[in-house]
């Protein structure tokens, strides 16, 4: 039997009486079912995650949505009101680096595609449209993802290319969204009403780097274009 290919998934460090690592299982398991990956999580804890030692160990990294913000510090910006993970943006970006250096393909969701704006020196900016539901604070777990928006595709890109679509209806919880784009990152997609930057890809050492801001593991199995993000990851993993 061939070998899978094994994906770091990123956790975050969050309070549940005392400290823990937490990934959501929806971020897990569409990378076995529709990836057909081995996942190894990938603590947010700085002194436990090596990122030379993990480099040598995973073929792929999947950098996770997230209940918090990046730092503003990581991208010169102010000071603000909002949950940190200051771990969590130290790992995610090491490692994503050490992966994207080792010509290692690198996917992120929502946190994940501001993490990787950053790292290609971007910044990003305070969310205020109407599409971005409020954030996680404003929900119940049950009705976070509800509300739906439309995103533009660009034509010719990779998820254009992939989907067979121009448009999609996605989902968005987030606080922060991209202000500069990063250098060496195209624009895979934006959002149809008010034009943030919903999707970026990049390709700069051999390798992919794809993100998306909405939650494709959220309904990936009603949806052929989740299950065709997921199946991109896959295929990036097998060097395929």
């Amino acid at each position: 039997m061939a070998r899978r290919p094994v994906i770091g998934v990123l956790c975050c460090n969050e309070v549940a009486q005392r400290p823990i690592q937490s990934v959501a299982t929806r971020f897990v398991a569409p990378l076995a079912q529709w990836a057909g990956a081995t996942v190894l999580l990938v603590p947010a804890v700085i002194e436990a995650s090596d990122a030379t030692a993990l480099t040598g160990v995973l073929d792929g990294v999947l950098l996770t949505g997230s209940r918090s913000n990046v730092a503003p510090a990581r991208y010169g910006g102010t000071a603000e009101e909002a949950a940190l993970d200051p771990a969590r943006d130290e790992v995610a970006l090491t490692l994503a680096g050490a992966m994207i250096e080792a010509g290692k393909p690198v996917f992120g969701i929502c946190r994940g595609l501001q993490e990787i704006n950053v790292l290609f020196g971007g910044s990003l900016a305070r969310c205020c449209s109407s599409h971005l539901n409020g954030g996680w604070q404003h929900h119940d777990y049950e009705t976070l993802f509800d509300h739906r928006h439309e995103v533009r595709l660009s034509d010719g890109g990779v998820l254009a290319r992939a989907t067979g679509e121009r448009r999609l209806t996605v989902n968005s919880v987030h606080e922060q969204a991209i202000d500069r784009l990063g250098g060496g990152l195209t624009i895979e997609a934006r959002a149809a009403d008010d034009g943030v930057i919903e999707a970026i890809a990049a390709r700069p050492c051999g390798a992919d780097v794809l993100a998306v801001q909405w939650h494709p593991e959220w309904d990936v199995a009603a949806s052929a274009a989740s299950q065709r993000f997921f199946g991109l990851v896959g295929t990036a993993l097998r060097g395929e």
